[in-house]
């Protein structure tokens, strides 16, 4: 890489990244509040590859609140960070905005791009409808390993939550609530339309049977529009995650379908809701990468030895 990849505020609004060689503006971080009913949060839109090829959408006309890839909490103690309809059961999904809360930015504590690696930390509260705080978030995101040569780059998202409740916090999920297989909370990633029926690859299996598995990672590779070609996006939990419960921690499965669209979201409450006590936090650090190019198990599986942890 030639140059340090360049940072770009426009204050109360978004950061942009982009790199230098190629002048691709890798992502925007946008934490200007947007609709209410789409539970406003901070979002990563439009999200590149080193190609200039756009690998997330935005507020597509099946689900507005899905924005690129963002931190949500669809069920959260009665209350939807998610957006949009929230999941009854035995009723559907209703049009229930008391139930729709938000995720605040508060301030940049760093913005910084040094030796490779370029730093977003950021401090966010977490509310329901009424506004009152449930909780308090240390979010960092940093990106790393812009390497052109195999056209791809990676992002690390850290998120450390803090109830602030004098109750517990209760994370769950649709399935939580009675749905089957949808478990869909935590961080998650919504493809470009063109990306349906892409290719979902897992360390052991590949296919939308994947929904509700457990593995250290996960990826879904698709084809443009527009542009020739493929991307691969790859989602991989940090050791410290233990996703799989083995060492205490609450379990994490994969939400994936590449039908009606493509998303990915390594869920932390899948089939059971996770409960964080009042003045606990919760931790949690994934790496997103994004590849230009449709990568093969082996392809990802070099790469994620090549780039340990």
């Amino acid at each position: 890489m030639s140059g340090e990849l360049r940072i770009t505020h426009t204050h109360g609004d978004r950061v942009t990244v982009t790199e230098p060689a190629t002048g691709v503006q890798l992502f925007a971080y946008v934490y200007r509040p947007e609709a209410a009913w789409e539970a406003p949060r901070p979002y990563l839109h439009p999200l590149r590859t080193l190609a200039g090829d756009v690998v997330t959408d935005y507020r597509p006309n099946d689900h507005r609140w899905h924005k690129g890839l963002s931190l949500t909490s669809s069920h959260l103690s009665g209350a939807n960070l998610w957006g949009g309809n929230s999941y009854v059961h035995g009723q559907g999904y209703l049009a229930l905005p008391e139930r729709v809360g938000s995720m605040r930015h508060v301030g940049f504590d760093e913005l910084s791009s040094d030796a490779g690696r370029l730093v977003i930390a950021e401090r966010l509260t977490w509310h329901p409808h009424d506004g009152t705080l449930w909780a308090q978030e240390r979010r960092r995101i940093e990106v790393h390993d812009v390497d052109p040569d195999s056209g791809s780059w990676a992002l690390t998202w850290s998120s450390a939550i803090t109830n602030r409740r004098d109750q517990p916090l209760l994370f769950g999920s649709p399935t939580t609530a009675g749905r089957d297989q949808a478990g869909y909370t935590g961080l998650f990633w919504r493809g470009p339309r063109a990306f349906r029926d892409g290719r979902i690859i897992g360390p052991d299996g590949e296919g939308p049977g994947l929904m509700g598995s457990q593995s250290p990672w996960l990826a879904l590779s698709g084809e443009h529009d527009g542009t020739d070609g493929h991307a691969t996006v790859v989602f991989e939990h940090a050791p410290e995650n233990d996703q799989s419960g083995a060492d205490g921690a609450h379990p994490a499965h994969w939400f994936v379908r590449n039908d009606p669209f493509a998303g990915i979201a390594p869920s932390w409450a899948f089939h059971d809701e996770l409960e964080l006590a009042p003045g606990d936090t919760l931790t949690r650090r994934y790496r997103v990468v994004v590849a230009d190019g449709a990568w093969e198990r082996s392809d990802i599986a070099e790469y994620l030895e090549a780039h340990p942890w």
